[in-house]
């Protein structure tokens, strides 16, 4: 899977890191719904920091399509109701 963290870049990340990824994209969307936005906060950096040290970054001009794009880091609660809702970003 091909994972693009906006204003960032892409990672490719192996298939045994997915299910933690999709554990902490549920965890982010519960704190979201919740209105916590301690939770929100902690959740979104584990997910992005999994990302970023599971998986490979790949060059910047590398053309390999994103299977998800994830919210910059500096997303707040607020802008994160419209993102991650339902399912979530990553899909069960």
């Amino acid at each position: 899977m091909i994972v693009r963290i906006s204003q960032e870049g892409q990672y490719k990340l192996p298939d045994d890191v997915l299910a933690r990824v999709n554990e902490l994209d549920n965890a982010v969307v519960a704190a979201v719904e919740a209105g916590d936005e301690g939770a929100f906060a902690t959740r979104f950096a584990e997910l992005l920091a999994l990302v970023r040290d599971g998986g490979e970054q790949l060059p910047g001009d590398d053309l390999h399509p994103s299977d998800v794009i994830l919210p910059p880091a500096d997303i707040t609660l607020d802008e994160a109701r419209h993102e991650f809702t339902g399912e979530g970003l990553i899909p069960d």
